[in-house]
């Protein structure tokens, strides 16, 4: 007898693999992307950042099957992640040299969350190549893709107008910058 499809939220939830781990943890990124989505939708300010993630949000469950299925992230959806990864940087400039509290405007805040949800994505595809053979190019998009949600929430809070915070850590020393020689 069939099992009733009705119980199973996901037909690999028992296995053993860490690629288990890796499609959850990526499918939980998927879902925060499409939570930021409706927070820009009627700001024209910020159209530019909803139009990038209508393309990432699929590009994050290309990810989530790139592992168990066909590979199916490209050099040139790197290469187009790259090249916004600098369109923001040089919007936002010297803002990002620092360490930065995730703050701002709700729109922001979501974005730092899948900053975040981009980083244990890592995690979780690290811990899969512990036990399979896993395709350089997820790493380097994951990493990537994390990077670009940090400069989208610094832009977002610079088109909203609100000034970025800076973390100055208890447990590690500032690094002071060497003053350039005049």
């Amino acid at each position: 007898m069939r099992k009733d499809s009705r119980y199973s939220c996901y037909p690999f939830m028992r296995e053993k693999s860490c690629l288990v781990d890796f499609e959850i943890r990526t499918d939980s990124l998927t879902t925060k992307i499409g939570v930021v989505l409706p927070l820009l939708q009627e700001e024209e300010n910020c159209r530019v950042v909803l139009d990038d993630l209508h393309k990432i949000h699929p590009m994050a469950y290309h990810v989530n099957g790139s592992v168990r299925g066909k590979l199916s992230v490209t050099e040139e959806d790197l290469s187009w992640l790259s090249s916004r990864y600098d369109f923001y940087v040089e919007q936002v400039g010297e803002e990002i040299k620092q360490f930065l509290l995730p703050q701002g405007c709700l729109a922001a805040t979501f974005l730092h969350i899948c900053r975040s949800e981009a980083k244990k994505s890592y995690r979780a595809l690290h811990k899969v190549s512990e036990e399979r053979e896993v395709p350089e190019i997820l790493f380097n998009y994951l990493g990537l893709l994390a990077n670009v949600f940090f400069v989208m929430a610094v832009y977002t809070n610079k088109m909203h107008g609100i000034e970025e915070v800076p973390f100055i850590s208890k447990s590690y020393p500032n690094k002071k910058r060497k003053k350039e020689e005049v």
